[in-house]
């Protein structure tokens, strides 16, 4: 690992420890001739994966669309940033697992109900409204009666 500060291919490791619930290694590191220390982080490298949307369009995963989409959901109700961002690595995991290298927008968006559905049953009823584009008062009631069940 090269130095930072002054380009010394001469670095070792003065620490190592678990980072980013375990999906990730720290290390702290420091630079035989100049001395200083800097942090790196090990990361094992993930399969872009494409996200098949309506239509048969294709794009570049992206993390921030599902976090987007959460947060509007719960908004204004009690639910914390942590477990927002615990519902995020939740859905992200799970697209990972199935080590797919193209995935639908649908199987993400059902990945996301299911995890709506245990974390905030009113953040739930957000997101399937807009996700299903409920129509009228009737596929609402319709969605708020399998929830009642």
């Amino acid at each position: 690992m090269k130095c930072p500060y002054c380009g010394a291919e001469d670095t070792k490791v003065i620490d190592s420890r678990p980072a980013e619930d375990n999906n990730a290694i720290r290390r702290r590191r420091q630079c035989e001739d100049c001395q200083k220390r800097f942090t790196t982080y090990e990361k094992i490298e993930s399969i872009p994966i494409i996200v098949i949307k309506k239509g048969n369009i294709r794009e570049q995963y992206d993390r921030s669309k599902i976090e987007a989409g959460i947060l509007r959901s719960c908004h204004k109700r009690p639910v914390s940033y942590d477990d927002i961002v615990a519902t995020v690595e939740d859905v992200e995991n799970a697209i990972f697992s199935m080590e797919q290298k193209e995935i639908s927008s649908d199987v993400i968006g059902e990945l996301v109900m299911e995890k709506l559905k245990e974390l905030d049953q009113v953040a739930y009823v957000r997101f399937a409204s807009v996700y299903r584009e409920f129509k009228d008062v009737n596929t609402f009631m319709e969605e708020l009666s399998k929830l009642l069940k």
